[in-house]
């Protein structure tokens, strides 16, 4: 395989290992940030790799529309094209398409919808998702899948569910990189029956990995620790497990204490925008007037170049005055506190306090 994971060590349920790629090894539990078009916003990729980022995603549905594959594979693939060295990841399009609402139309072949740049017609499948990634040459490429609003009904649920399983066969049947990883994404809805059925027909067509889709979608987080506590004993223990679409300390925790291995959000850097600085305490709004003379930074004790250099103050002034540089400053806080929090949970793993680490992070976090 191409993918290949390695478990290291594990306690209370969560577990930590190696993820081994064409563009390199990355160590996990780990969190992505995402490089929505070929960028982590406001961030080089430079910056990225010294803050410790092992990974990046980029979205297939983004860069089908604009520049397109094919420059892409003219360049050289995604990693030349972005200048980041290091793996990545794609989605497949899938969860833009599908939140298109009423621009789009699905049928057994694929999803027709109307682009959001120019409303031209446009067509994604499971074999066009597998053609626009293996041109971008990601290291690891994810299923074609349909991702359903919530709540959705059972009957709706269970048909979807069997659509995303016949999809996912099409991609395995479609995708030929020698030099590029698949996952398989499990969907299922709120229903515990349905994800039963989407882990064992994935699983069987054996996958490089496993994504777990449709949560963290509106539901109550105390819903989705309940599907995903039931879900994860039922994916292959040697490959890797993906929680997709979660970002929040809090949820990262949990993730990790049921089993799971990635996480990837826009929740760090599209907070940041609107002057929300994530802390071991929980959320700190930086833009607030109570802030307009408080010369410390963000957080104290926090070594990122922000806290190392400005106070919150300063980025107050900047939001105030409109000025880009406060989105940058508070995006490149956020993405290290997530990093080096994922790192740290890592490290609990392998010395065995983990129990000890989530006990302390509940004891201080509130996600007010």
């Amino acid at each position: 395989m191409v993918i290949r994971y390695e478990l290291q060590a594990e306690c209370d349920g969560a577990r930590a290992g190696l993820l081994h790629t064409p563009h390199g090894t990355f160590k996990t539990p780990m969190f992505m940030p995402v490089g929505t078009q070929a960028t982590v916003k406001t961030l080089t990729p430079e910056e990225l790799y010294a803050m410790g980022a092992q990974i990046i995603l980029s979205n297939t549905y983004h860069l089908f529309l604009r520049p397109g594959e094919e420059l892409i594979r003219q360049a050289g693939g995604l990693h030349a094209f972005m200048h980041w060295q290091q793996p990545i990841l794609t989605d497949s399009g899938g969860f833009q398409v599908f939140s298109l609402g009423q621009m789009r139309k699905i049928t057994e072949d694929g999803v027709t919808f109307r682009s959001h740049l120019d409303g031209s017609r446009k067509f994604l499948s499971p074999e066009v998702s597998m053609d626009v990634q293996m041109a971008l040459n990601s290291d690891i490429a994810m299923a074609f899948d349909e991702c359903i609003p919530y709540p959705s009904d059972y009957d709706y649920t269970s048909q979807s569910t069997a659509r995303t399983s016949r999809w996912a066969q099409r991609c395995l049947q479609h995708h030929h990189s020698p030099t590029q990883g698949l996952f398989g994404i499990v969907q299922g809805g709120m229903y515990k029956d349905l994800r039963a059925r989407s882990c064992a027909e994935l699983v069987a067509m054996d996958f490089d990995g496993y994504g777990i889709g449709g949560l963290s979608v509106g539901e109550e987080k105390s819903l989705m620790y309940d599907i995903l506590e039931y879900t994860v004993p039922l994916l292959p223990k040697h490959k890797a497990r993906y929680l997709m679409g979660v970002g929040t300390p809090d949820c990262l925790l949990e993730g990790v204490a049921r089993g799971v291995d990635m996480f990837d959000c826009v929740y760090p850097t599209r907070v940041a925008r609107n002057g929300m600085a994530m802390t071991k305490t929980g959320r700190l709004t930086v833009r607030n007037a109570k802030y307009a003379a408080d010369f410390v930074p963000i957080e104290e004790n926090c070594d990122c170049y922000t806290c190392q250099n400005y106070t919150r103050a300063y980025i107050r002034h900047l939001f105030k005055a409109e000025e880009l540089l406060a989105y940058r400053l508070v995006s490149i806080h956020n993405l290290h506190f997530l990093l080096h929090f994922m790192r740290d949970l890592r490290q609990s793993i392998v010395d065995g306090t983990f129990r000890e680490f989530c006990r302390q992070f509940r004891r201080v976090y509130r996600d007010r």
